[in-house]
């Protein structure tokens, strides 16, 4: 028994070292891989396969695992003086958003994939700008991040990367360009708001014209229309007096037939008249129309006073 006892208390750390084995080779031979990642195993140092996410075994220390993750990452681009076509220095810096696509190459392609990238968008970034004048720098931040990134998508398609989108956090002028665009912003802010106030006092000008023009064509129509009403009125007035005058020479007219006057009663009214008419200073003599005419009147008038003296001396 002692002897038994002796070979089992020999044999507890050997267990526990094979334990101890067999869970250190159980921990390396079980790997696991996240949703967001991908396994790269190698064999002897040469590509055996690719993981994707879930539980793998492997083969402890003959088999070497490199995860790689996959979701969207960013590389800062550092600040950076660049030159413009027209020759002003402005602070550039930017941001790159890449997304792996395939792990393969990220490994064996690209060594430091993050320093590579940081290099390349600087050096382009250079470029886009320096083709640029400073106030298209300044007002095309749009078009130089799709240039860019349709430059480093390109030139990081062979590291197994796809650039999502490059965007510029500062384009800054020196600081004594700064101070001179905002004088000639001033500036034209000024000229703008003199331009808008010249347009406000000639729009008023122009309106205040109209009203006039538009005042008086309405007077003058109001007079014309005055004009041809008081003419209306008074084109009646002369037709009503007319129609009253031929009614009334019609009265007489039919006055005088219906009596039947004689000719001794025309005689003295045509006497009469005459008297009337040569009444006055007037130094025009008016003469019967027909002297013949005139002289049956005079006779008719002696014949008249005849006999109006001889009915006296009968009566003697």
């Amino acid at each position: 028994m002692d002897d038994l006892s002796m070979l089992l208390v020999g044999f507890v750390p050997v267990i526990i070292v094979v334990v101890i084995v067999i869970f250190v080779y159980a921990g390396k031979a079980i790997k696991i891989i996240r949703p967001y990642e991908k396994g790269v195993v190698e064999r002897f140092g040469k590509y055996q396969h690719t993981f994707d996410p879930g539980l793998h075994l492997i083969i402890p220390f003959v088999d070497r695992l490199t995860k790689v993750d996959m979701r969207e990452n960013v590389v800062d681009v550092p600040p950076q003086e660049v030159i413009t076509k027209d020759n002003v220095a402005v602070t550039v810096d930017a941001v790159v958003y890449y997304e792996p696509t395939d792990p393969f190459k990220l490994i064996y392609n690209v060594t430091n994939f993050y320093l590579a990238a940081t290099k390349l968008a600087q050096t382009n970034l250079r470029n886009v700008i320096g083709e640029m004048q400073l106030d298209e720098s300044l007002t095309s931040r749009e078009k130089i991040n799709l240039t860019l990134r349709d430059i480093l998508d390109d030139a990081t398609d062979k590291w197994g990367v796809r650039v999502v989108r490059v965007e510029l956090q500062r384009i800054e002028p020196p600081a004594d360009v700064t101070q001179a665009m905002h004088r000639q912003m001033k500036a034209e802010r000024e000229r703008r708001a003199l331009v808008l106030e010249a347009d406000g006092d000639r729009a008023a000008a122009i309106a205040r014209a109209e009203g006039t023009k538009q005042s008086a064509i309405l007077e003058a129509e109001g007079r014309a229309t005055a004009i041809r009403e008081i003419a209306s009125a008074e084109r009646e007035q002369k037709i009503l007096i007319a129609e009253g005058e031929a009614q009334g020479i019609r009265n007489v007219f039919g006055a005088i037939h219906d009596g039947d006057p004689s000719d001794d009663l025309l005689a003295i009214r045509y006497i009469d008249t005459l008297k009337y008419v040569a009444n006055g200073n007037a130094t025009k003599i008016f003469m019967p129309l027909e002297m013949q005419g005139l002289g049956n009147v005079v006779g008719s008038i002696g014949e008249l006073f005849k006999s109006s003296q001889e009915e006296p001396a009968k009566k003697k």
